[in-house]
């Protein structure tokens, strides 16, 4: 077996390897998901979801959702040893909103938010042009979807 290819297997094991622990991180994130709404919507008043409350659910539901899309993305590259760029873009969208759905203004200086503003307007332009273009990196370097 030639270096490239023993390193490629290399790769795919340990690949391999992080989606399973992935797998089992995303079952604990969902069971403290539901524990968290569960405690949410028990407490005075009980049905309705306090501020601080759904801040917490919905946190905790964006990281749910950021390790889906980062499992997506780890399966297409065990797939088809390409990284879709998209996905990527499309993770560090759901992040940076996360931080933004739980950050707390009054703890917050303006330079901060013109920071997330600027990130978040490139984040979305990359996007935009990725979702255009369709661009994927793989393999044989950049190439388009057909």
């Amino acid at each position: 077996m030639d270096m490239p290819e023993f390193v490629n297997k290399f790769e795919k094991f340990f690949y391999g390897a992080l989606i399973v622990l992935l797998m089992i991180v995303l079952v604990f994130a969902l069971g403290e998901l539901v524990w968290d709404i569960i405690i949410a919507v028990a407490n005075p008043p009980v049905g309705l979801l306090q501020n601080a409350a759904l801040v917490e659910v919905l946190g905790t539901f964006l990281l749910v959702l950021i390790a889906i899309e980062l499992l997506d993305t780890m399966m297409e590259y065990f797939r088809e040893n390409a990284i879709h760029v998209e996905i990527v873009v499309l993770l560090a969208i759901i992040a940076i909103a996360r931080k933004v759905i739980l950050l707390d203004p009054s703890q917050t200086n303006g330079i901060e938010l013109i920071g997330i503003g600027v990130v978040i307007i490139g984040l979305a332009g990359a996007y935009y042009m990725i979702r255009k273009a369709g661009i994927t990196f793989g393999p044989k370097g950049l190439h388009k979807n057909e």
